[in-house]
């Protein structure tokens, strides 16, 4: 029978059956003679003294004889025999550790099963209430924020961008999923140029299916109506199943879509690398000229000189030849973290 000792609340508890670099050499002693522990502690080099808890630790795990006498003297019991009941005790405490994770799974499966809901979704109404909430779920962040984007808006699209400002230069990731319809219709402030405050990474899907906002995969927010200019109602979500989710839909967009970026390269002014990669995402020329501010006959002639400069004949062409100069970024479905 394996030895107990009390635990915590009057619990018992098996007693400890690892065996320690001391407890295995006064075991080897005993295999090469019994003896008592002044004789065993001599041959070891050790007090007796030191002795006395692993002889009693290895009686107790029936490794160890002792002989009642004067003195008392230990003997070894035969490995094969010794060591198969250690392995026997051993696979028993190894089904009570997996009985004891069943059991706690299970509570920790009601618990989270028999939560209030009120205590995982929060209802937001009226787009100022939103705006604010939202707001503060960005500045809340410590290591990313997530975001999906589409139109319509009632304002430019994306999180609250002086926050996004301020937490990047903080050293918070920031990862946004745009819907192309953003890019051809707005630029910040009203006024062309790029959509992106700097450092923000940012990729582009031909037809968003919502809109949202994930902070460090604890906090979620979402408009009921991604279809509305300006939302009514919107879901703040904590974690659970429905936020694990959102967080899956959100890599799933993040891994198929096309980067928002270009590198820099010496031959390439940053608006022709701009140029580049908003043809990447498929948007028609006119967003493209709106997007760099120029006037349309400008953005022609700029995009005839890159094509020529690539030796390109149409502007599918142009795109795959900047790609393979590395000019144009294409990231692999698999850069996005798990």
């Amino acid at each position: 029978m394996v030895p107990h000792d009390t635990g915590p609340a009057g619990r018992t508890r098996p007693a400890r059956t690892d065996l320690s670099p001391d407890d295995l050499d006064v075991y080897r002693a005993l295999l090469d003679g019994s003896g008592t522990a002044a004789e065993l502690g001599h041959r070891l080099g050790v007090g007796a003294r030191r002795l006395g808890p692993v002889l009693r630790k290895l009686v107790d795990l029936e490794l160890a004889t002792r002989v009642e006498g004067r003195p008392v003297r230990f003997g070894a019991v035969a490995p094969e025999v010794a060591f198969g009941g250690l392995l026997v005790r051993k696979q028993r405490e190894l089904e009570e550790v997996r009985l004891l994770r069943a059991e706690l799974r299970e509570r920790h499966r009601r618990a989270v099963g028999g939560a209030d809901p009120d205590r995982l979704l929060e209802v937001v109404r009226g787009a100022d209430a939103i705006a604010r909430r939202a707001s503060r779920l960005v500045r809340s962040a410590r290591h990313e924020v997530r975001f999906v984007d589409k139109p319509p808006h009632d304002r430019p699209p994306g999180v609250p961008r002086t926050a996004s400002r301020e937490l990047l230069d903080r050293g918070v990731r920031f990862r946004g999923v745009y819907d192309r319809a953003c890019l051809e219709r707005y630029a910040p402030d009203g006024v062309p140029g790029p959509v992106l405050p700097p450092g923000e990474e940012a990729r582009v899907v031909p037809d968003a299916p919502l809109k949202m906002i994930l902070v460090d995969r604890h906090l979620g927010l979402v408009p009921l109506d991604s279809t509305a200019p300006e939302p009514v109602t919107a879901l703040v979500v904590r974690p659970c199943a429905l936020l694990d989710a959102l967080g899956a839909l959100f890599e799933g967009l993040w891994s198929q879509a096309l980067p928002l970026s270009a590198h820099d390269h010496g031959s390439l002014s940053a608006q022709d690398a701009r140029l580049l990669a908003l043809l990447a995402t498929g948007m028609p020329d006119r967003g493209i000229a709106k997007q760099l501010g120029l006037s349309y006959r400008t953005f022609q002639r700029r995009l005839h000189d890159l094509m020529r400069a690539l030796g390109a004949q149409t502007r599918f062409q142009a795109g795959v030849r900047a790609a393979a100069k590395g000019w144009v970024r294409v990231a692999p479905p698999d850069d996005a973290p798990g």
